[in-house]
């Protein structure tokens, strides 16, 4: 069996100015295995809520708290893990929303769940903090090796 490659890695203080820069590295790693432009956008406002969520409703804006994301490019899929250092979370337990419900704000974890084909919860294995598991079905390309 073939070891598993390492992750793109990208964190940023808990602060919303940042979370457009960590939007951008996720841009780039799909454009460099030629993931379609329709799944990169998607992909990338799902990601963009829930960074912003975690910024707003785990760490409450404490700046001194790291938000990490990991990109694993898989055969079939582009799997994402968000880490924050916030209190334990489970996003099974956030209420399923009626679409047509008029109301500001809250529609995150909608969005996340109506994007991506998996989204799940578990605690970091420091005890500290949350990972959010975020899979969307596609099939990334390896890049090519460059000749040097």
């Amino acid at each position: 069996m073939a070891s598993e490659k390492p992750p793109f890695l990208a964190a940023i203080p808990s602060h919303l100015a940042h979370v457009n820069g960590i939007r951008a590295f996720l841009v780039s790693v799909c454009k460099v295995y030629s993931i379609e432009t329709e799944v990169v956008d998607a992909l990338a406002l799902a990601v963009h809520e829930a960074i912003t969520n975690i910024i707003r409703h785990s760490h409450h804006h404490h700046e001194e708290l790291r938000v990490e994301m990991h990109i694993f490019p898989r055969e079939d899929c582009l799997e994402i893990h968000l880490l924050d250092e916030g209190p334990t979370f489970d996003i099974t337990q956030v209420p399923e929303l009626d679409p047509a419900e008029l109301r500001v704000g809250g529609r995150g974890v909608f969005l996340i769940r109506t994007i991506l084909d998996e989204a799940s919860t578990m605690p970091r294995p420091s005890g500290r903090g949350n990972i959010l598991r975020l899979v969307k079905r596609c099939t990334p390309k390896a890049p090519m090796p460059s000749d040097g």
